[in-house]
């Protein structure tokens, strides 16, 4: 919480000795520190069990009435992998780093499906929360990272068709894969450093809600979802590495495969999703103690 300062008030009236006149109380003001403050990641880890709670209630509403159920996260992945193999894979003739290209394509589907899923709930979180806000105190940050819970279920029920395309395209298992968990990792904090920021600028602008449809997309094109990084000049890839999503969803990808990623690349971009988280998390704590006046 913001640190508490008081601040004695002009023109209250004192008591002289021997006066008749009752003491006047002391009168404390409450303000708010201004300017940057360090984000007090005690207390929210305090509240951990309310961001259980938050998750929990954003898996029931995602499969609440829903004829299909945890199905769709099997069948999202698996006609976009075949749109992609039939689009890119046949017609164009994109290279696939050496795999089968619906393995490739999933490796890339995959991660950015939970990337793309993230990023847009938890930016628009805090306002489609905003009864909780204004009625009881907890660290708001807890909205946005909760959105997390449902897409990484999704993740790992959609794993389990990426384990199927695997062994279906005779590639078995190799020591490089157990490596994949930690480039998920990746994904999620560069995924939860663009959800909170977003999600603190929308509460302020509301014309952010428009803005994150168009950022998916673009951001897609410039990720390698349905091409290999090594389409990218060798001269320009050190700024592609700048997007997070590059190097994860590459190491993510030969990870699975069991060949060599850029390892340079790789981490240039796992330091592009720390700084973002960062600083989304910086901005977040800047502007927390207002969101109850203008949600």
């Amino acid at each position: 919480m913001d640190a508490l300062t008081s601040k004695p008030l002009r023109g209250e009236p004192h008591a002289s000795e021997g006066s008749a006149l009752p003491r006047a109380r002391p009168i404390t003001v409450i303000e708010a520190r201004p300017g940057w403050r360090v984000f007090d990641f005690r207390e929210a880890f305090a509240y951990r069990e309310l961001l259980y709670v938050l998750a929990a209630r954003d898996l029931k509403v995602r499969y609440k009435q829903t004829a299909l159920g945890a199905a769709w996260a099997l069948l999202q992945p698996l006609t976009m992998m075949i749109v992609l193999s039939i689009v890119f894979g046949r017609l164009a003739g994109i290279p696939s780093d050496g795999a089968p290209y619906p393995v490739f394509a999933l490796a890339g589907l995959l991660p950015w499906t939970f990337f793309a899923n993230v990023a847009p709930a938890a930016a628009n979180s805090l306002v489609a929360s905003s009864n909780i806000i204004t009625k009881v105190y907890f660290p708001r940050i807890l909205i946005p990272l909760s959105t997390a819970g449902a897409p990484l279920v999704d993740f790992a029920i959609s794993a389990l068709l990426l384990v199927a395309v695997l062994a279906w395209s005779h590639i078995g298992f190799c020591w490089s894969q157990l490596a994949a968990p930690f480039f998920v990792f990746g994904i999620m904090i560069a995924a939860l450093g663009v959800g909170v920021l977003l999600s603190a600028l929308t509460v302020a602008y509301r014309d952010f809600r428009y803005v994150v449809p168009f950022l998916m997309q673009f951001w897609m094109f410039a990720s390698p979802v349905a091409y290999p990084v090594g389409l990218v000049p060798q001269e320009w890839r050190w700024l592609y590495y700048l997007n997070p999503m590059a190097g994860m969803i590459d190491g993510f990808r030969h990870a699975l495969i069991g060949s060599a990623p850029d390892v340079w690349g790789v981490a240039l971009s796992g330091v592009s999703a720390l700084a973002i988280f960062g600083a989304g998390v910086a901005y977040f704590a800047r502007v927390e103690r207002r969101f109850a006046d203008i949600v």
